[in-house]
């Protein structure tokens, strides 16, 4: 579901005119340059590479891999270890970085999760520099990027989500080491070009500069175990100092932020977030080994001595200094995480979003009783429509599906909802304004007194009826979301029941406020009603039979039980709100449409297959 003003657009001009700026610029620069063309081309490609993954990790959220994830990080030790093993394994930080900001900007981690990795992954990649060092090992994951491309469109195209999500997330992976690949190839030149012996240089400005040649030559070539290679040649030639292979190394350790940094320019603010941890973590660390330098140099000795290394073997040093200085910078950084994620969540807020503001309330308005009701009656139906998109996109169900007559069910068991979304900021910025100035000028236009006020206490209680439908399907949505791709599929069943349930009640309410008065039928409201009851897991003993049967965890089903409750309001305050709405009109009756309905206990009895009770006379 996409909400038109749910992004501020600052200043649309000026964006535009930057826009054409840059595309004149990449015009010029593809005509007379041909490695700028092909570093941009790896930008796009990784760009897009991105995009790829996130929306293939988003198929499997609430499914195995969130699972894992959340076993994997279930603390930030955990996530620790994790980021070590798996950097380990696929010898690449900045890989681990990208896939990391992916699951972030797909619901799949928290930001301490996601941190806990970053941390981990700065300490396996030391594991490069003693390959290098020992071996000369170097795996060349771009060599993958075709055939991850070819296996990516395969099951791409297959019908079922979690091959369609995998097949997305192998392109985009594919399509990320392409990018890369195309970035270095761009870069080349500057490579073959790249002297280290010309900058040697003694004391702090020497390690000032070849820290930062270190993160340029790592920018260039993506990839830090390039830049060791350069560093070790170098070194193992007596083209630099070992002080200065030193300062090398933290700057490619510092120089791997970078596509974390690129990454995160196609992510949302929990990817930006996660991509900032990593600059502040690479930062400091950086910091901290410039500082401390001579304390790490006798730190590296030390082990040198306990491990019998020889006295000339500078590479093997090098590759024991770049495991200790991330290893302090992980010591460091680990106590002030929560002072991080606060930081940074205060540096890089979601992005605001348009509050709505009314459209028909004025003081004009409330200088004539007729006016003010037909004011306050168009903002309210305003707020429907509001709350009306809220709730699809809570529901993942598609607006035109609920327009037009198409399987409510069918449609809501293939698209689950989404679990990024944030049904509170929404409630924050697209009712709760709406709903507040509603109740505001109300209250003032019935100061007046006058007969052709009072219907404006109906429309007070259909504002506040959607408003708190919203506040309940903001506790649904959470579970629905996560249920929805879960592994019990009883659970799947009773949660597409509610979303179900609630989404005949927004079609039942769409019906019965476009038809003309003489044609309306509140009774289908009391029908969905009734279906709701049933829905009830409660009733029958349903619940219990699941639980004794194994086919459910008591943990779902208590969670299934509290949020029966909340789709049973959000239902019937759907449904009186409507009824509060249509039964205003301009001759003042209100409520003529809610003397129809059946009353609380008649549905409920319905529902629950008794006769109905009281409310004689209703038909």
């Amino acid at each position: 579901m996409v909400f038109p003003h749910s992004r501020v657009l600052s200043g649309p001009l000026a964006g535009r005119a930057l826009l054409f700026t840059v595309l004149a610029l990449l015009i010029w620069m593809f005509w007379t340059s041909p490695d700028g063309t092909r570093v941009a081309a790896g930008v796009a490609v990784f760009l897009f590479g991105m995009r790829f993954m996130e929306d293939g990790f988003r198929a499997f959220t609430g499914g195995a891999l969130e699972r894992l994830l959340a076993r994997c990080t279930g603390s930030i030790w955990m996530a620790l270890l994790f980021g070590v093993f798996v950097t380990a394994l696929v010898q690449s930080s900045s890989l681990v970085s990208v896939l990391t900001i992916s699951f972030m900007s797909a619901g799949l981690l928290s930001l301490r999760g996601g941190i806990g990795i970053i941390f981990g992954a700065n300490l396996g990649t030391t594991t490069g520099a003693w390959l290098v060092a020992g071996l000369g090992f170097k795996v060349d994951l771009a060599a993958y990027a075709l055939p991850m491309l070819v296996m990516g469109a395969a099951l791409g195209f297959q019908k079922g989500k979690t091959w369609r999500g995998a097949g997305l997330a192998l392109a985009g992976l594919g399509f990320l080491f392409m990018g890369i690949q195309e970035m270095k190839d761009g870069f080349d030149a500057f490579r073959d070009t790249i002297d280290l012996a010309a900058f040697a240089m003694p004391g702090i400005p020497g390690l000032l500069v070849y820290a930062l040649l270190g993160t340029i030559a790592t920018v260039i070539m993506q990839s830090s175990h390039a830049t060791l290679i350069l560093i070790l040649t170098a070194l193992s030639a007596g083209q630099i100092t070992y002080e200065n292979g030193l300062a090398l190394a933290i700057g490619a350790n510092l120089g791997t932020t970078i596509t974390a940094v690129l990454g995160a320019l196609g992510a949302n603010a929990a990817g930006r977030r996660l991509a900032a941890a990593h600059v502040a973590f690479n930062g400091v660390t950086g910091l901290v080994a410039i500082l401390a330098l001579p304390l790490f140099k006798w730190g590296v000795e030390e082990v040198a001595l306990a491990v019998g290394l020889a006295s000339d073997d500078l590479t093997m040093r090098l590759a024991i200094f770049h495991s200790l200085f991330n290893l302090v910078g992980v010591a460091l950084m680990l106590p002030l995480v929560g002072r991080l994620e606060d930081l940074l969540y205060r540096v890089l807020p979601d992005r605001t979003a348009h509050v709505t503001q009314p459209k028909y309330l004025s003081d004009t308005a409330l200088a004539f009783p007729e006016a003010a009701l037909e004011a306050a009656r168009k903002e309210v139906s305003r707020l429907y429509d509001h709350t009306r998109e809220v709730a699809c996109a809570a529901l993942g169900l598609d607006p035109r599906v609920l327009a037009g007559e198409g399987d409510l069910h069918a449609s809501l068991a293939a698209v689950p909802p989404d679990p990024a979304l944030d049904v509170e900021m929404l409630y924050d910025t697209r009712i709760k304004p709406l709903h507040a100035a509603i109740v505001e000028f109300i209250a003032r236009a019935g100061s007046s007194r006058a007969p052709e006020t009072r219907p404006l206490m109906g429309l007070y209680r259909a504002s506040n009826r959607m408003a708190q439908a919203v506040k309940d399907m903001k506790h649904l949505h959470k579970n629905a979301s996560r249920m929805a791709l879960g592994g019990n599929e009883r659970a799947r069943e009773e949660y597409l029941k509610l979303r179900v349930a609630v989404g005949e009640m927004l079609r039942a309410v769409d019906v019965l406020l476009h038809e003309d008065a003489e044609s309306r039928d509140p009774l289908a409201l009391d029908l969905v009603k009734v279906d709701m009851e049933r829905a009830d897991p409660m009733a029958d003993g349903h619940v219990e039979r699941l639980i004794r049967a194994g086919a459910m965890p008591g943990t779902v089903a208590t969670s299934l039980v509290n949020d029966f409750g909340y789709a049973r309001r959000i239902v019937w305050n759907l449904a009186d709100a409507a009824l509060s709405m249509v039964g205003v009109n301009k001759d003042g009756d209100a409520n003529v449409a809610e003397s129809l309905a059946l009353t609380e206990g008649e549905v409920m009895a319905l529902g629950h297959g008794g006769p109905p009770t009281g409310g004689e006379g209703k038909t």
